[in-house]
């Protein structure tokens, strides 16, 4: 049986997560349209600045306030800011996330026109907070949010 263009897709998310130079967290992100790739990312420094992984290997860049990267962007602003850089249009297209959306990148989300959002791992979870506030936001405003349940399989020959 043929895997599902939604399974390839976070599969693809899963694999990109592991090119992160994140300490802490390594998080990819897929964006699509119409069964093709639109653009790709994850988190990290932005391109040409420093490897957190290479800087800090112990402990990982400094915290803000929050307890969050201050110095990375998020996988699905890495997409969402590559795609728009070489001109390709949001509108109508399906994210797929390694981790729910934050709240700050949902907002990016539903302001570049994406439609659904499939993600593998609770954001609220890894950061201990009550509830998805991302995804509660996308979802609100009629953005589909959506945990991706099926099990990820090695798609390699």
């Amino acid at each position: 049986m043929k895997p599902s263009f939604d399974l390839i897709f976070m599969n693809l998310a899963t694999d990109l997560a592991k090119r992160s130079h994140c300490v802490k967290a390594q998080v990819g992100a897929v964006l699509t349209k119409d069964s093709r790739i639109i653009s790709i990312g994850y988190n990290g420094p932005p391109a040409g600045t420093h490897n957190c992984d290479e800087e800090w290997p112990d402990t990982g860049c400094p915290r803000d306030s929050k307890g969050s990267c201050s110095l990375a962007l998020h996988a699905e602003e890495n997409a969402i800011l590559y795609a728009m850089k070489n001109g390709a249009g949001l509108e109508g297209t399906t994210m797929y996330t390694t981790l729910s959306p934050c709240l700050p990148c949902a907002r990016l989300i539903f302001s570049a026109g994406i439609k659904e959002v499939y993600f593998r791992h609770s954001y609220a979870e890894y950061k201990g907070l009550k509830s998805d506030e991302g995804v509660d936001f996308l979802n609100r405003f009629g953005v589909k949010a959506a945990k991706f349940e099926e099990p990820l399989i090695d798609l390699s020959l």
